[in-house]
């Protein structure tokens, strides 16, 4: 385990590095560590480069993300990172670099009027270096041009081989600093990749980071595999998986030895598994003949407790997130539905009264809305309500949209896609407001993504 040391980039007074503090924090999966050090501006302006994502009118900002100097060869990857996460945030517009007024130098303050006058609002500069002991060392500044001020700036050290980890990190940095909310590009998703022709596809889970790098496969496809789900406290993913001749069962890989076991021994069909977000249980849908109930096992002791029990089908429970309460989907009304009810299954009440029906509800991380599918005679829409009820709102809608699952901010949902055909399906991503969709690549056809809590503030992802 390494650790990742951030310390504040502070061009002018030494005074300002008493406001430094060490961050110790540690990444089990990559044995990853920094040392991070966010820090306070020492100046007493009010800062211009801020944009309120919360609004449905914003504008996206322009900014520029110079090439990082020192090594001529990461310098420029780990820029090109941290300018295609900021373009795919939907919030910011990178000013290709034919406009750029100058190449800035990482020492010094650039020339605030030359850039204000190319249009640019925000200012990403940065150095990559190796230390003595061959440890990749990065730098980065991100300047308010209007305002003619440095607003953040931290360095790390780590492997040289998680550079686009790095990159990952200065993007969280950037976009937090100005838009407020919470980092979510330090992330993974684990899918179904699905490949072969659409009536014999092999399905394997797949890694990757949030933009689509760094892939790698979990399972070889030889049993089929659907809706898995990360864990928030561990490397855990559950997910249901069927072999040939045999029921489906929710079972557990671990994403660091590839271990894998099967969750209970029940005698028919588990499904649609959730974690808690303690990570200690684990929610499921049994099928008992031609109907489901919700059941839930704590992972330490084994047992088992039935949190159902109706004449229905309920499937696809989800928790709260400081996990008082479960949202899950039931045909009990006679269509599916979406309904809530206590942890221990008390109080169930309907909460989704709109036309068609509504299935794969999944709680935001915020705690403020619930996203879900709904079908309607037009197709499949990704949409969200809060969790009275209130507010619905459909976010993306097409021929067939299904599986959403948050990013960790609760700003952004990722979606599959398929179009219908011999064609298969394709992973997206849109914002809370609507305004921001964006495809997330993969290699081949995907389905079923689950998002990954912030891989700094987990354990073991």
């Amino acid at each position: 385990m390494t650790g990742l040391n951030s310390k504040k980039l502070e061009a002018m007074p030494p005074h300002a590095m008493r406001l430094v503090r060490n961050l110790i924090r540690a990444d089990l999966l990559l044995g990853l560590a920094l040392i991070a050090a966010l820090f306070v501006a020492v100046t007493a302006a009010r800062a211009e480069l801020v944009i309120d994502v919360r609004r449905g009118n914003f504008q996206p900002i322009p900014i520029a993300v110079a090439d990082f100097v020192g090594d001529p060869g990461l310098g420029p990857q780990v820029a090109a990172i941290v300018t295609n996460n900021l373009r795919r945030s939907g919030y910011f517009v990178p000013v290709e670099k034919t406009r750029f007024p100058e190449q800035p130098s990482f020492d010094a303050a650039p020339r605030f009027d030359a850039w204000k006058a190319a249009g640019v609002q925000g200012l990403v500069t940065g150095r990559v270096t190796r230390d003595p002991s061959g440890r990749l060392k990065t730098e980065f500044r991100l300047w308010d041009v209007f305002a003619g001020q440095q607003v953040t700036g931290q360095q790390y050290f780590t492997d040289p081989n998680n550079w686009r980890r790095v990159g990952h990190i200065i993007s969280d940095a950037a976009y937090t600093k100005i838009t407020g909310v919470g980092p979510f590009f330090d992330t993974r998703v684990v899918y179904v990749d699905e490949s072969g022709p659409k009536e014999n596809r092999r399905k394997r889970l797949a890694i990757m980071d949030q933009d689509g790098g760094n892939v790698r496969y979990l399972t070889q496809g030889d049993n089929l595999v659907v809706t898995p789900r990360y864990s928030p406290t561990s490397q855990d993913i559950a997910f249901m998986s069927q072999a040939s001749g045999q029921q489906p069962r929710v079972q557990v890989i671990n994403l660091e030895t590839g271990a894998r076991q099967i969750v209970g021994n029940f005698p028919d069909m588990t499904s649609s598994p959730r974690f808690s977000p303690d990570g200690q249980r684990i929610v499921m849908s049994l099928q008992q003949g031609g109907n489901a109930n919700i059941y839930m096992m704590d992972l330490g002791s084994r047992t088992t407790t039935r949190i159902t029990s109706t004449g229905a089908i309920d499937t696809s429970p989800s928790f709260s997130p400081d996990g008082s309460q479960i949202v899950f989907e039931s045909d009990r009304g006679g269509q599916q539905q979406i309904y809530l009810m206590g942890a221990d299954g008390s109080n169930p009440r309907r909460i989704s009264f709109g036309q068609g029906s509504y299935s794969q509800p999944t709680w935001s991380p915020r705690g403020d809305y619930i996203a879900f599918t709904k079908r309607t005679s037009g197709g499949f829409s990704i949409a969200i309500m809060k969790a009275d009820g209130s507010g619905e709102r459909i976010l993306t809608e097409g021929f067939h949209n299904e599986g959403p699952t948050w990013a960790p901010n609760g700003q952004y949902i990722m979606f599959f896609r398929d179009p219908g055909g011999q064609s298969g399906g394709r992973l997206h991503m849109v914002d809370i407001t609507g305004r921001v969709e964006q495809p997330v690549p993969t290699p081949g056809f995907a389905s079923d993504p689950t998002w990954s809590p912030l891989l700094t503030e987990s354990r073991g992802n």
